[in-house]
């Protein structure tokens, strides 16, 4: 294990590996993931919608942009933050706020990042239109419809979603209907009752997308079903290749989000064999460090 003495002039970077700790880990995980890519797997980026809210949304566009990586599987709240910051702005707060004060003001908080309510009228606006076209060409539509018809309608280089749509990455959302798009449904059905979203549309491109890879990668920012249904539908070819895990849930409460990769070798969602490795730390920290070593 070497010390880390005068970092100025020197590409700190290059010494996490042999720091210890969580840096040996995140070291790790660079040469993981530029090994997945070396290795020319198909890589499923999967993240929840807070990070979406922060500025993380401008490194998933880039990464999008330069298509590398090929599936993303995310939250419905990841599409509407996305969608949102299209055309509006998010402020930044505290984590201390007084929120009776910020719900009187019609302010919403999430961690220390503020969404005013004006910007869900503007979602309903916009989403109200995109189901409206959806609908006209189909009563019945799926969540990769959904966010690609979205990324389609915006012009925004920072949207994850332009750059899907732009660069035909797929994005499937299974839970979408836990939302503000999910509400925007409920709404739109009150004039168009035969409207519908069958989640289930998606399982055959997805499925498809796992078995006819020679390998997989999962890079995994945070859990909830994002996570899970990445490496669900992995379970189909034997498990992930190659798996990065980070996550600040810890894993002795058995929750999905905590469970750490060697864990999911005991159900077959990452191989035997596999090369994996869990970073515990904030994505909003550590996926820049990250992103900014690799060769994107």
């Amino acid at each position: 294990m070497d010390e880390i003495r005068d970092i100025r002039g020197r590409d700190v970077f290059s010494d996490f590996e042999h720091v210890g700790f969580q840096a040996t880990n995140l070291g790790k995980a660079v040469k993981l993931i530029e090994k997945m890519k070396k290795e020319k797997a198909t890589v499923f980026f999967t993240f929840t919608a807070n990070m979406v809210a922060s500025g993380l949304r401008g490194l998933f566009a880039e990464m999008c942009r330069k298509k590398y990586v090929d599936v993303i599987i995310t939250t419905g709240g990841s599409l509407d933050h996305d969608l949102i910051r299209s055309e509006k702005s998010y402020l930044l707060g505290d984590f201390n706020a007084d929120d009776k004060e910020l719900h009187k003001k019609g302010i919403n908080r999430i961690g220390n990042i503020l969404v005013p309510s004006d910007r869900y009228e503007f979602l309903e606006k916009k989403m109200q239109q995109i189901f409206e076209k959806l609908y006209s060409k189909n009563k019945t539509t799926s969540p990769s419809e959904i966010a690609r018809t979205i990324g389609e309608s915006v012009n925004d280089g920072n949207s994850f979603l332009y750059w899907c749509s732009k660069n035909k990455i797929p994005v499937f959302s299974p839970g979408i209907t836990d939302s503000a798009i999910g509400l925007q449904t409920y709404f739109f059905k009150q004039k168009r009752k035969d409207f519908g979203i069958d989640v289930t549309a998606d399982m055959q491109q997805l499925a498809s997308l796992a078995l006819n890879a020679s390998k997989t990668g999962g890079l995994i920012l945070g859990g909830g079903i994002s996570k899970h249904h990445a490496l669900g539908v992995n379970i189909l070819r034997g498990g992930f290749d190659y798996a990065v895990y980070v996550t600040t849930a810890p894993e002795w409460d058995g929750s999905l989000s905590g469970a750490k990769t060697k864990e999911a070798v005991s159900w077959g969602k990452i191989q035997e064999s596999a090369n994996h490795i869990t970073v515990n730390g904030d994505a909003t920290m550590v996926f820049p460090l990250i992103y900014s070593k690799l060769k994107v």
